[in-house]
């Protein structure tokens, strides 16, 4: 096996990987975890806001 060979065969190898990571990515068994996680940062601000009114209507 000569060295053009071996490059030709890591080249094909990153390339199904790539092609197996967009599949994975874009399956519509992950939608939902990845719209989860997209959403996890909104829901953390809601949840400091909901501490937040809490804390003020407890001083009041």
């Amino acid at each position: 096996m000569d060295y053009g060979t071996v490059r030709g065969l890591i080249a094909l190898l990153i390339l199904a990987l790539f092609i197996i990571i967009v599949v994975w990515s874009y399956s519509k068994k992950r939608k939902t975890s990845f719209d989860d996680a997209a959403n996890s940062i909104f829901e953390e601000d809601r949840n400091n806001k909901d501490i937040n009114e809490q804390e003020t209507n407890n001083n009041v």
